[in-house]
């Protein structure tokens, strides 16, 4: 629930740190696996993990990603069988805040308020929806409050300040900072105006403010640490799952690159 998400990044700021989320996809390489990396990311100090559901036709997921979602909707990842494995997390015990990231389209197949009432019976504690704009987003805030999910909004360097204005009005559970415009994807070196966009989303919002696109390295925490309340690493670690597919290594490898980004 969005209480979980909330004390997620309080206890990270109480800790005199920020939150680390890491990102990975749902079913990749299948629902079985998923489950084991989820646990690898726990043991490893994620404070939260943004989980992705795989879709054919993602609106900003640069190659590695998608090439993820590709290999978990080959491995036959339904929208219900990742209900399923969150269902089974949360019965072991697991309190690590999930946040799902999916485009909407999955969520009207399924319907809006089905899949508000499934995900939190579950155990899911907020929603990122890449393509949904913060103007025509009241419905699904409303649905999502009502089940106590959080809703998350992306604000990147080219959002226009009438749409920030929304995105952090209508955020309830943190705000995505987009680092670069642009597709998901490691890269070498943050960019110099981070902080002026930071800055901006903390002008107009007392909720916790994450960073991704580009965070690969534990530099790369560290600098968003400093300006940020979370870092958000997706394709590097993806891509370490990528190499490690097919090995009885990968919940191992994991935990490990996520322990070196923590530390």
């Amino acid at each position: 629930m969005i209480d979980r998400i909330h004390n997620a990044f309080a206890t990270a700021k109480a800790e005199h740190r920020g939150a680390l989320m890491p990102y990975v996809t749902a079913g990749d390489p299948d629902l079985t696996a998923s489950r084991g990396v989820l646990e690898a990311l726990e043991r490893a100090g994620a404070d939260l993990i943004e989980f992705g559901i795989p879709y054919s036709d993602p609106l900003a997921d640069g190659p590695v990603i998608q090439q993820a979602a590709q290999r978990a909707l080959a491995a036959g990842t339904t929208l219900t069988g990742v209900l399923d494995l969150i269902a089974a997390f949360r019965a072991d015990g697991h309190g690590l805040p999930l946040v799902i990231m999916t485009c909407y389209n999955p969520i009207l197949q399924y319907g809006p308020e089905r899949f508000a009432t499934d995900l939190a019976a579950a155990g899911g504690d907020g929603v990122l929806i890449t393509d949904l704009p913060p103007a025509e987003s009241e419905e699904w805030v409303q649905t999502a409050a009502a089940h106590q999910l959080g809703t998350v909004f992306l604000v990147a360097p080219t959002t226009p300040p009438e749409r920030v204005h929304l995105a952090t009005e209508k955020a309830t559970g943190f705000v995505y900072a987009v680092a670069r415009a642009g597709v998901t994807g490691a890269r070498e070196e943050l960019p110099d105006d981070l902080a002026a966009l930071i800055a901006g989303i903390r002008a107009r919002t007392d909720l916790p403010v994450a960073v991704g696109f580009g965070v690969s390295k534990p530099e790369h925490v560290r600098q968003v640490w400093e300006l940020a309340d979370g870092a958000i690493v997706g394709s590097a670690l993806v891509k370490v799952m990528a190499e490690h597919a097919q090995s009885a290594e990968l919940a191992a490898e994991v935990e490990k690159f996520v322990r070196e980004l923590r530390r």
